[in-house]
C-alpha cells in the first residue's frame, strides 16, 4: 500500500516538472512538432522513472550470525482488547478509488457519444481519410482516420479551410496523444497541474495544425477568419480533435509569429539536471553489506562450532521454550529460564536464565527492570575436545547481571551503566562474578571502555578472596581505587586479600567520571567503598 502511494507521489512530481519547464521556457517558442514529443516523453518517464532504482552498496560492521535465531514477532499468548483504529491509507485508497471511478465513467460516456456519431452514418473514403457529413450541430472534429463535419453550416471556402485542418491532425495521429492524456487524467486526477498539462498537449496540437494547414492555403488571412467564426456554441466530444478550441486568439498569435531561433533549444536540456536530481533524491536505494570481519566472540581455531540463541524484548514464551529445548537437545544444556515479566506491550522488562551442564559450572543471566531489555544473545562454543563454553552477550543492555558458579546462592541489587553495588552471599565452593560495562546512554556520562568486575572466591581451605578487575586487568595486589570503608578513607586496605579479612556486607564501585564528580582527584582512578557488617 506504501508503495503504491510513494509511486503516485513520485509520477505525479515528475508530471509537475515537465509541466513547469515547458510552461515558463517553451510554450512562447515556435518549436511545436518538438514540444510535442517533449510533453509526451514527460508523460512516459513519470510512468517508468520511478521503477528505475539505483543499488548502493555500502560496508557496514557486521552483527552476529547466529544458527539458531528467534523471530522477532511476537505471538501473543493472551487475546489483545480490541481497539478502533482509522487507517488512513485504506481511507486515502477509497477517496482515489472514487475519483478514479466517476471519471472513468464519464471517460466511457464520451466514447459512447463518439460511437453514435459515428456508428450508422455516410462515410465517403478519400485516401487515407474518412469523411463524414453530419446534420447534427457539432464542431468539427477529427478522431484517428475519422474527419467529422456539418457541411450546411460553413460556406466552401470555410469548409476548405476546417477540413486541411483536421488532415493535419488524422495524418499526425493527435488522437493518441489526446488519449493519452486522457487517461493520465484518470491516474492522477488529484494532481492539479495533469489538467493544466493536458490543456497544454491539446493546444499544442492545435499550434501543430494551424501551421501545417497554412501552409497549404492560399489564403493565410482567410483561415484566421474562419478560426474567429467557428467560436461559436457548438459541442464537440473530449476525446476528439475538434476544430474549435479555447484561446483562439493565442492561436492566431502563434500562427502569425516569427519562427524561434535554434539557438533557444538548450531550454529543452534544462530538464536533464531536474532528472538527475530526481534519481540522486529518490532512486538510489542503499543496500548494508557486512564487512568481513573476526567476530568478538571467534575462538581461535577455526575448527571450533559456535551456536547462538537470540532473545529479543518481543520474544514468548513459547520461543523461550525453544530456546531451552535446543540447548538440551544439541548441547546437553539444562536450561531453566524463570522470573519473565512484560509490560502492557508484551514486551519483556524482566527475566532470569540458569544454565547448567552435569556438574559442570552453573552459569546465570538476569534482567530486572521498568523497560523493555535489550537484544541478547546465548553463545555456545563447542571446542575441539567436546568442551562446551556458554556466554552472554548484549550490548547497550541496561541493568545487566553475569554470574558464573557451582552450588551457589547469589543476590544482586542496583546494577547499572558504570556502578556496581552488590550484596553478595556465599555458600560452599564459590566463585561469583558481578560484571557491569558503562553505558553510551548512562546519565553520568562515564567513558564506554570501561568495565569494572568484582570476584569472591570462597575456599574452605584457603578462605575467602576477593579479586578486582578493570577493563580484564587483576589489579587485586595494588588496588588503584581509593578505598572507603564504612564511610572512612582507609589507605591500609590496599589488594584484595585486605578486602577478604574485613566482614563485607557490600561492595560500591564508582569508576572514572562518576569517581572524581563524588571525590575529586583522589578518585581519578576509581573509588572502591566497601560497608562491613560490623
Amino acid at each position: 500500500m506504501e508503495a503504491l502511494f510513494i509511486y503516485i507521489a513520485k509520477s505525479a512530481g515528475l508530471v509537475v516538472m515537465f509541466f513547469c519547464v515547458y510552461h515558463f521556457l517553451l510554450r512562447k517558442e515556435t518549436f511545436f512538432n518538438t514540444n510535442r514529443w517533449f510533453l509526451l516523453a514527460g508523460l512516459g518517464t513519470s510512468v517508468l522513472l520511478p521503477f528505475l532504482v539505483y543499488t548502493k552498496t555500502i560496508l557496514v560492521n557486521p552483527t552476529p550470525v547466529s544458527n539458531f535465531v528467534l523471530s522477532q514477532v511476537p505471538l501473543s499468548q493472551t487475546t489483545p482488547k480490541e481497539v478502533f483504529v482509522i487507517n488512513w491509507n485504506y481511507v486515502l485508497l477509497a477517496v482515489y478509488g472514487l475519483g478514479f471511478l466517476v471519471l472513468l465513467i464519464k471517460f466511457a460516456l464520451d466514447f459512447y457519444s463518439l460511437q453514435s456519431i459515428l456508428k450508422g452514418k455516410k462515410i465517403q473514403q478519400q485516401a487515407d481519410f474518412k469523411f463524414i457529413d453530419t446534420n447534427e450541430n457539432i464542431a468539427p472534429f477529427s478522431y484517428f482516420e475519422y474527419i467529422v463535419y456539418n457541411s450546411s453550416m460553413y460556406t466552401p471556402s470555410e469548409l476548405e479551410n476546417i477540413i486541411e485542418h483536421e488532415k493535419v491532425h488524422s495524418d499526425q495521429n493527435h488522437t493518441a496523444d489526446v488519449l493519452v492524456a486522457r487517461i493520465f487524467c484518470l491516474l492522477f486526477w488529484f494532481n492539479p497541474v495533469i489538467w493544466l498539462y493536458k490543456k497544454a498537449i491539446a493546444q499544442n496540437l492545435e499550434f501543430i495544425a494551424d501551421k501545417e494547414a497554412a501552409k497549404k492555403l492560399s489564403d493565410k488571412r482567410a483561415y484566421q477568419y474562419t478560426l474567429l467564426k467557428i467560436t461559436t456554441h457548438e459541442s464537440c466530444i473530449a476525446i476528439t480533435n475538434h476544430f474549435y478550441q479555447s484561446l483562439i486568439k493565442k492561436r492566431i498569435v502563434m500562427l502569425n509569429k516569427n519562427q524561434s531561433r535554434k539557438r533557444n533549444s538548450w531550454k529543452y536540456y534544462v530538464v536533464i539536471p531536474a532528472l538527475i536530481a530526481f534519481v540522486l533524491f529518490f532512486q538510489v536505494e542503499v543496500i548494508a553489506k557486512e564487512r568481513p570481519q573476526t567476530s568478538k566472540k571467534e575462538v581461535s581455531k577455526e575448527s571450533n562450532s559456535t551456536d547462538t540463541y537470540k532473545i529479543t524484548k518481543a520474544t514468548t514464551d513459547q520461543q523461550l521454550k525453544e530456546i531451552a529445548e535446543n540447548l538440551k537437545k544439541k548441547h546437553d544444556v539444562e536450561a531453566s529460564i524463570s522470573d519473565v515479566e512484560r509490560n502492557s506491550n508484551n514486551e519483556i522488562t524482566a527475566i532470569k536464565v540458569e544454565l547448567k551442564k552435569g556438574s559442570e559450572q552453573n552459569q546465570a543471566f538476569m534482567v530486572d527492570g521498568s523497560k523493555a531489555i535489550k537484544d541478547c544473545q546465548i553463545v555456545v562454543t563447542t571446542e575441539d575436545d567436546g568442551s562446551i563454553k556458554i556466554d552472554f552477550v548484549s550490548e547497550n543492555l541496561e541493568n545487566q547481571i553475569k554470574v558464573v558458579n557451582k552450588e551457589r546462592k547469589v543476590e544482586v541489587k542496583n546494577v547499572q551503566n558504570s556502578k556496581v553495588n552488590c550484596d553478595v552471599k556465599t555458600t560452599d565452593n564459590t566463585h561469583t562474578s558481578v560484571t557491569t560495562s558503562s553505558s553510551a546512554n548512562s546519565s553520568d556520562n562515564v567513558n564506554t571502555n570501561t568495565s569494572v568486575s568484582v570476584s569472591v572466591n570462597s575456599d574452605n581451605k584457603q578462605g575467602k578472596k576477593f579479586m578486582i578487575f578493570t577493563n580484564g586487568e587483576n589489579v587485586s595486589k595494588n588496588l588503584p581505587q581509593l578505598v572507603i570503608v564504612n564511610g572512612v578513607v582507609n589507605k591500609n586496605v590496599t589488594t584484595g586479600d585486605d578486602i577478604a579479612k574485613l566482614n563485607v556486607r557490600s561492595l560500591t564501585l564508582l569508576t572514572e567520571e562518576n569517581a572524581i564528580k563524588k571525590y575529586g582527584e583522589e578518585g581519578k582512578n576509581g573509588v572502591l567503598i566497601i560497608d562491613t557488617k560490623n
